[in-house]
């Protein structure tokens, strides 16, 4: 049974992306995009990912590796924390981080992380990434919004507390 739901779907997906000024990557993550994105056309988000800033924080990429997706910016991966907290600050949208389970764990162990946006699966797995720091700090988080996809796909935004 397929999980993607295009009605429901796209519209979060693209609520999301409307919304955003920039995007955030892991390495892991941006390589993947990377192998997709520069060449697709007739997406409905097509124009947004090319196009739009791209930020990335990798210790093992270089500033030449940021020339394979247009407007992509390499972070200083000693100061991603510090990149991303000026980034927070300047005038525009949002930031959204797709992907990159470490370095969303690393910008929630910063407080750097205002809305969690979900794409919950019904695939019970019995592990996973995680994306909260074992760190005892309790975090709590209010619902925004649900909507659940004909596919039993539930998206969920909370924000933090």
């Amino acid at each position: 049974m397929p999980f993607f739901d295009s009605d429901t779907m796209v519209a979060a997906i693209g609520e999301g992306m409307n919304s955003a000024e920039a995007l955030l990557f892991g390495r892991r993550t941006v390589q993947a995009m990377t192998g997709a994105w520069p060449e697709r056309t007739g997406d409905p988000f097509t124009e947004q990912m090319n196009s739009g800033a791209k930020y990335v924080a990798s210790t093992s990429l270089t500033s030449d590796d940021m020339t394979l997706w247009e407007n992509s910016t390499l972070l200083p991966s000693d100061e991603v924390a510090g990149a991303v907290d000026a980034l927070r600050a300047a005038d525009g949208g949002d930031i959204q981080v797709w992907g990159s389970s470490q370095l969303v764990r690393h910008l929630v162990s910063k407080d750097l992380v205002d809305e969690y946006r979900l794409m919950i699966e019904p695939i019970p797995l019995g592990g996973g990434k995680r994306i909260i720091p074992d760190d005892g700090i309790a975090r709590t988080l209010t619902l925004q919004d649900v909507i659940q996809a004909s596919t039993g796909v539930l998206v969920v935004s909370y924000a933090k507390d």
